[in-house]
């Protein structure tokens, strides 16, 4: 059953390491407030004032909810000043406040949680059987059901990226055939061919972070294990085409407010910004021409697709290597 207005908490608290469940909870929490007018602060540039600012009443009593990410980042004047203002909150204003865990900002934190609020705790998947009932609520989440077996397959194949697995769990569940009651093991198998997508993404990652000898073997183990390398060179085109849209934006753009305009999850421009330290526009226009040739080798251009395909890696990542320096 939905909530009701009066039913939503006035202060939302997301708590945890785990950035894939905090994600979901606020596009949930904002969602059941989606007739709010809806301010998104970042705890790290916070500058003394502007949270006063924001909160302040509205002259039209207006709805609003005002999100404040990365509460452990708050320095410690603002976390004075967002104190003061919980004694006077107008009632039309809600507020979520989003703390990744550990010691920093404790202070803050319980005084918020003296508040009672709608405590969402999103810790780290650590145990198989916890990412197990994640998948199953997943796929639930999408209207289908999938059999232990499958989801055995799946978080194995995964290995220990949650938002990997998250965004298995979407496309799986889309594409396999509707009609069909149980999504099972088979199902799993056809779909990654053997190995799930995200080895072609192990590639990627060490590509772009400039490592050759790891992209290198990475590379050969996604191969050995069935990986195709059309998947490997597509994982490889959709991360430099990442670093190109995230290249663009503005540096100092709060990643929650690109992810619509770029079509991006707020993790992959923060991934995408820790990368492009070592990245310059003429390397992602070098990286992806070599791409282009390497599509065109494994797709019957040269006798040892393979070797091409490696070529292209240790020269891209060896290109990342040394502009890095």
């Amino acid at each position: 059953m939905a909530l009701k207005e009066k039913d939503l908490s006035q202060i939302v608290l997301i708590h945890g390491g785990e950035s894939v469940l905090a994600d979901r909870a606020l596009q949930e929490a904002l969602a059941l407030r989606s007739e709010f007018e809806k301010t998104v602060l970042d705890g790290a540039q916070l500058d003394l004032g502007r949270y006063a600012e924001t909160v302040a009443p509205s002259l039209f009593a207006d709805k609003r909810v005002v999100v404040v990410r990365d509460l452990q980042d708050v320095v410690s004047e603002v976390q004075e000043e967002i104190e003061n203002q919980f004694s006077h909150l107008e009632p039309n204003l809600h507020l979520i406040f989003i703390h990744k865990g550990g010691v920093k900002g404790k202070a803050l934190l319980e005084k918020i949680k003296k508040l009672k609020p709608e405590l969402i705790t999103c810790e780290p998947m650590k145990k198989a059987s916890d990412k197990e009932n994640f998948v199953r609520e997943e796929f639930a989440r999408h209207g289908r059901k999938i059999s232990s077996a499958a989801i055995t397959a799946l978080v194995d194949a995964t290995g220990s990226d949650t938002r990997e697995l998250a965004a298995a769990c979407s496309q799986i569940a889309f594409d396999t055939n509707a009609g069909k009651q149980v999504i099972d093991e088979e199902d799993i198998g056809k779909y990654y061919q053997g190995r799930i997508e995200a080895t072609g993404f192990d590639v990627a990652d060490a590509t772009l972070s400039g490592d050759p000898g790891a992209a290198l073997i990475a590379l050969r183990n996604a191969i050995d294990t069935g990986t195709d390398p059309v998947m490997i060179v597509s994982a490889l085109t959709s991360s430099i085409r990442t670093l190109a849209k995230v290249s663009g934006a503005p540096r100092n753009a709060n990643a929650f407010s690109l992810a619509g305009p770029l079509g991006l999850a707020p993790w992959q421009i923060d991934k995408a910004r820790r990368q492009l330290s070592k990245w310059t526009p003429a390397l992602i226009s070098f990286s992806v021409q070599e791409l282009s040739k390497a599509d065109v080798a494994i797709k019957g251009a040269e006798a040892d697709p393979l070797y091409a395909l490696e070529r292209t890696v240790v020269a891209i990542a060896g290109s990342v290597a040394r502009s890095g320096r």
